[in-house]
């Protein structure tokens, strides 16, 4: 692994907000003073279709302009893709998978292709419920993905986020704090 870049691939179906997270992890890393890129990449562009987002966060300024075929860490935002997409190509042994699923780390590994690196779940349903009402699985998993890679400073990260979600929902402020709750509690809930 790099000692100054961190390349993070998302996996998750159109709708539940893997390319969202993936461009709030940049924001927030910018605004740390990192270098960044986001971006996503689209099969059959429909609600429900598997997709990937990509991160690189970097010290120095990256020139790689390229899809992230060995990234650090994976965050899976919906866990039936582990029957259908190898999540696992590339991976670093080094690096660690998220997967947001209410099921203990091993009893996912099995679905994980002899992947034999570091497994990580948050159930990312049940928290965005609990704090937002409805299923946004992509706030937990951000917080999540925070947690396990460290590209960014938590404290750092969550004083970000809460300047960026004051700015976003400024006419809708009830949100500010159920997203920043969800943020806090997906931080501590995350299980190895």
């Amino acid at each position: 692994m790099s000692k100054t870049m961190t390349e993070i691939r998302w996996h998750g179906r159109g709708g539940q907000g893997a390319k969202t997270a993936s461009l709030l992890l940049a924001d927030a890393a910018f605004m740390s003073g990192k270098f960044v890129q986001s971006f996503p990449e689209y099969g059959p562009e429909r609600s429900g279709a598997p997709i990937t987002a990509y991160n690189r966060i970097s010290d120095e300024r990256c020139s790689i302009h390229s899809n992230i075929y060995d990234p650090d860490y994976v965050a899976v935002v919906d866990e039936t893709l582990l029957e259908s997409v190898d999540v696992t190509a590339g991976l670093s042994p080094e690096g660690a998978i998220i997967i947001n699923s209410a099921k203990e780390p091993g009893a996912l590994r099995p679905l994980l292709r002899g992947y034999a690196g570091r497994v990580y779940t948050i159930d990312a349903g049940t928290i965005s419920r609990k704090h937002l009402g409805a299923y946004f699985p992509n706030t937990p998993m951000l917080a999540a993905v925070v947690a396990v890679s460290k590209c960014v400073d938590p404290e750092d990260f969550l004083k970000d986020m809460e300047t960026s979600y004051r700015h976003k929902f400024a006419s809708k402020p009830q949100l500010v704090q159920g997203n920043l709750d969800c943020l806090v509690e997906a931080m501590k809930e995350v299980k190895e």
